[in-house]
């Protein structure tokens, strides 16, 4: 997190640089073979984490919020995207695998961030699929 607010124009600058950088990743990802639509979905999933999450909130670059993986994931995303399942959460960690890769290969971060990032999801994904099957089962007893 940053310690002072940011202006409504540095957010905006933040906004186009995300933005940039998405087209970059989507370019990066079809140069892999990959089909438009999985494409579509990764670029989806972290547009939404990058722009939705990061900047709304904290006004945090990609590339500073490897950190913030864990609470996305294990709370804010369950409790803020109507489309959290099982499914999605699984998708997440597997776009934010591919875009982690594809910062580190532009030398936006360093492999420790990357093998850091690729250790939160592995030892939290059990946790977060709790977290969703509480929330869901706190949902059903509520309608």
């Amino acid at each position: 997190m940053i310690e002072e607010e940011l202006t409504e124009q540095q957010l905006e600058n933040l906004k186009e640089e995300n933005d940039s950088l998405l087209k970059e990743f989507e370019e990066w990802l079809l140069a892999t073979g990959l089909k438009q639509t999985t494409v579509n979905t990764h670029v989806s999933n972290v547009e939404f984490f990058v722009n939705d999450y990061l900047l709304a909130y904290d006004g945090v670059r990609p590339e500073d919020g490897i950190d913030e993986i864990s609470y996305f994931m294990g709370s804010w995303f369950i409790r803020k995207a109507l489309w959290a399942s099982i499914g999605s959460l699984k998708s997440n960690a597997a776009s934010f695998k591919k875009f982690y890769t594809f910062l580190y290969e532009k030398g936006l971060i360093g492999s420790e961030d990357l093998e850091t990032l690729k250790q939160t999801i592995k030892l939290g994904m059990t946790d977060w699929l709790d977290e969703l099957e509480d929330c869901d089962s706190l949902s059903d007893d509520f309608f």
